[in-house]
Parts: C-alpha cells; structure tokens; sequence
C-alpha cells in the first residue's frame, strides 16, 4: 500500500481527471440518445450511467491495480450509437440482446483467439493505427481556435511554457488555464445542472431473450465493440510499451457487461484515446508509475457513477473547445512518440503510412470505424510487401 501512495502523483491524478473528461463529454451525449431510443425512463437513464460509471471505474481499478500498468476501461461508443439508431427493440429485449454481448467478449477474451489476432499485427501497423487514431484530435484542437481562439491560445501557450519550464506539470497547467479563461469569458455553461438528479440508484430490467434482438443488437454490438473499440485499446498499449494481459483484460470487460447489463451496462472495453492519455509522458515520466493515472480515472468513474447526472452535466458544463484544445495537448507526446515507431522500420513504412491516414480519416464502412479499415487496410499492404520481397 505504501508503494501504491508513493507512485501516485499530482500529473497521475490530473491525467486520470483528463481522461474521464474527455471520455464523458465527447459521447455522453450518445448514451442519452441510446436509452431514448430503447424508450428508457429517466430513472433507467441514471440507472445506465450508475452501471457504466462503475463498471468503467472498478474494472478500471482491478486492471491496473493487478498488472501495474495502465489499463482503462470505457464504454462502447460505437455501441451506443448503435443503439440510439435502433428502432422496434424493447428495453427487456436490449437488456437481453446486452448480456448475449457480454458473454460473447467474454468468450473472445477467455477463448484467447483475440490476442492471437493481435499478436500477428507488426508493432509498427499498431503504432500507425493509435497515431491515427490520436491524430484527430489533435486536428480538433487546431480546428478548435475557429471558434474559440482567446481560450484554445491561451491553453496551447501555457503548455509551450509548462513543457519548458514544468514538464511533469504540463497539462494540469493548460487544464488550470483553461479554465480560468473560461471562467472569465463566462464560458463554463452550469444551466444544465439545474434539476439533475445527484444521485443515481441501479433500476433492474428483467430481461427478454429473443433471436430478433440477439441478431439484430447483440451480435453488431459485439463486433463494432471488438474492432472499433478493443482492437485500437489493445493497439494503443502495445504501441506505448505496455505488454498488457489481452485475454483476461478482454474476459473481465466481458464479464463486467454481462453482470451489469440489467442495470444499462450495454458493453464495457478496453479503452484507447483516454487510456492513451494516461499512458503518455504527461501523466508520469516513470512509464511504471503511470497506472495510477489510469487508477485515478477508476476512481473519478466510480464517482460518476455513484452522483449520476449531476457530475456528469458538471463535466459537460466545460465549453466544447476546451475539452478539445486539453485532449489534443495531452496528446501531442503520444502521437508523436506513435509516428516515430509507426516509420522507423523502412520495411513497414508504406503499409503504416497508409494505416495512419485510414485511421485518420475518421470514415465508416458498414458500420464500423476507421480503426478496423485501418488495420485492414495497413494488413494487406504488409502482406503484399512481403509477398514482393519473396
């Protein structure tokens, strides 16, 4: 317990708290979408954020209390998007279609087949799919200063002069920046707080099974979950360093939607973007203390989960730019460290390159992110190089 105290930090805390900022205000929007369209009751509707709260924050927790690395956990925004697109489903039928999901990637985690699937991607095609990935991003705090150039200047200069002078300080600087020019343009919007429920208790929908249901809900839940969410979380801790137990990480998210799907825990995952914020050198120089940032984050989830919507319209409380501008600082270090692995093998670099913009690009096919095209896309390529060079 000790050591765990002593590797704790302010960067690790605020990393954790930046993470779940991110994470929270740039799809919660979605889950509320979802739960309209299963025709959710507003007590259901916190009853899905107290299950996804917890679930994101205990799995969180366990994960990377277990193997010392930072391991963070999200839920399934493809998933929900899915879901808020969906029509003629009952709530009991969802619950069932989300406990036949559950037990699916928990069969893909305890099977071992997934991380058989990963270990044949070259690291250099992993490193390229979490630039691109991260890279968006970053083009959204550019693209930000449109809209906001007082407030997204501001953050960029305190973080040239944070990386000069407080490296290890660097982001809480900009967070702090932020928000203190925020909060002098009258920027930080706290309306929508008024009336939100505090407190958020676990409501249990029985559920329905039904073929209609496990087709037409379960099985696309689970693969846009497998190859839009936990193929790009698996590759962004491989490309960070980390040699992260897939299989039983994978099982436990499994594990975690089947016993929570009542409550709304639709489909938990091994998370990316934010798990790369808090595996970035931002959050701790030391790479073996950086799971307490992920730890951190576990437990702002966990708080989430347990005050419902009213911590939740608190973070969505913050202006849309400034959620960009501290997701696309903290992750210049990232991106770049990513680029440079992703084209320092001359014998991958076309098949990375190519891996990077698909993944870049942000576009959908049939349903399912770029992440998976892009993987696909830069898979083909190594393989027809090597087949070349044969």
């Amino acid at each position: 317990m000790s050591s765990l105290t002593k590797d704790f930090s302010p960067s690790t805390v605020v990393a954790g708290f930046v993470a779940v900022l991110v994470g929270y205000t740039s799809s919660v929007a979605i889950i509320f979408q979802a739960t309209v369209a299963l025709g959710a009751s507003p007590a259901q509707t916190a009853s899905w954020l107290w299950a996804l709260g917890l679930g994101m924050g205990l799995t969180s927790l366990a994960l990377s209390l277990w193997t010392r690395q930072p391991i963070l956990t999200a839920w399934s925004t493809p998933g929900a998007a899915l879901l808020a697109s969906t029509t003629g489903v009952a709530m009991p039928e969802a619950i069932g279609a989300f406990i036949v999901c559950g037990l699916l990637i928990a069969a893909a985690g305890a099977s071992g087949w997934f991380e058989k699937l990963m270990d044949r991607i070259p690291l250099a095609i992993a490193s390229a799919l979490l630039a691109g990935v991260l890279g968006r991003f970053g083009l959204d705090a550019v693209v930000s200063v449109e809209t906001a150039p007082g407030l997204v200047l501001s953050m960029a200069a305190a973080y040239v002069a944070g990386r000069r002078l407080w490296p290890r300080y660097a982001v809480p600087g900009v967070l702090l920046a932020g928000i203190a020019v925020a909060l002098a343009q009258g920027r930080l919007d706290f309306a929508g707080m008024a009336g939100a429920q505090v407190f958020a208790l676990p409501v249990w929908t029985a559920p329905e099974f039904s073929w209609n249901a496990a087709i037409g809900v379960a099985l696309p839940l689970f693969l846009v979950t497998m190859a839009s969410q936990n193929l790009p979380g698996v590759a962004a801790q491989r490309a960070s360093g980390y040699d992260t137990p897939v299989s039983a990480s994978i099982a436990v998210t499994g594990a975690a939607t089947t016993l929570l799907a009542p409550f709304g825990g639709y489909a938990l995952n091994l998370a990316a973007i934010t798990a790369a914020i808090c595996m970035g050198r931002e959050a701790h120089e030391d790479p073996a203390r950086r799971y307490t940032a992920s730890m951190a984050a576990g437990l702002f989830y966990c708080l989430i989960g347990l005050a419902g919507g009213g911590v939740a319209m608190l973070l969505a409380a913050f202006p849309h730019e400034l959620v960009a501008a501290i997701a696309g600082l903290a992750l210049l270090g990232t991106i770049a460290g990513a680029l440079a692995a992703a084209l320092k093998d001359e014998a991958h670099r076309d098949a990375a390159i190519l891996t990077f913009l698909v993944g870049l690009s942000g576009f959908k096919l049939l349903g399912i992110g770029s992440a998976f095209w892009a993987v696909v896309a830069g898979g083909i390529a190594t393989a027809v190089a090597g087949w070349r060079r044969a």
